[in-house]
């Protein structure tokens, strides 16, 4: 079964985007903080362990691992990302999570609804698709700004999907 180039054009993506989670910390800035602060942690412990005070210098080994591992599991949760495509005849939401594994929601961009929780205060606090009976939520972990540009430019492309009929 052949497709018609009308076809093919009209299922050309409206809207694609990719979000991910913003980290202010770069692979050198995390070197960096990791010497600096196991340096100072060695020092300090090192002082403590030959003035007998071995359990305050142990402590300081132990707020050192405690930093790398959440710095760590920060790096991981980076990796995160949702790709965020509509053209006339789909609505794609591709979720991989920080080990990979991808889920991914198609709704119809007719049926489609977009639904943005606001709060006074912080503004955008969540934004969701539902259709269909099925629903799932976008961008929960961008930053305010990040959420309000993106729910506009998502909603401008369901609206134009819609107005093409």
């Amino acid at each position: 079964m052949k497709e018609s180039n009308v076809d093919v054009f009209n299922d050309q993506p409206v809207f694609a985007a990719e979000l991910t989670p913003y980290r202010s910390l770069g692979k050198t800035g995390f070197r960096v903080v990791l010497a600096l602060t196991g340096a100072i942690c060695a020092v300090y412990g090192g002082f403590f362990l030959l003035t007998g005070a071995y359990p305050i210098g142990l402590f300081f080994g132990l707020d050192f691992l405690g930093l790398y591992i959440a710095l760590k599991m920060s790096y991981r949760s980076g990796r995160q990302r949702e790709e965020v495509s509509v053209s006339r005849t789909n609505l794609s939401i591709r979720k991989f999570s920080p080990a990979g594994r991808m889920v991914e929601h198609r709704f119809n961009p007719f049926r489609a609804r977009f639904d943005v929780h606001r709060h006074e205060e912080f503004g955008i606090t969540g934004m969701y698709v539902t259709g269909e009976g099925r629903g799932t939520d976008i961008g929960s972990f961008l930053n305010p700004d990040d959420r309000e540009s993106f729910a506009k430019a998502f909603r401008s492309a369901l609206a134009t999907v819609k107005r093409r009929i």
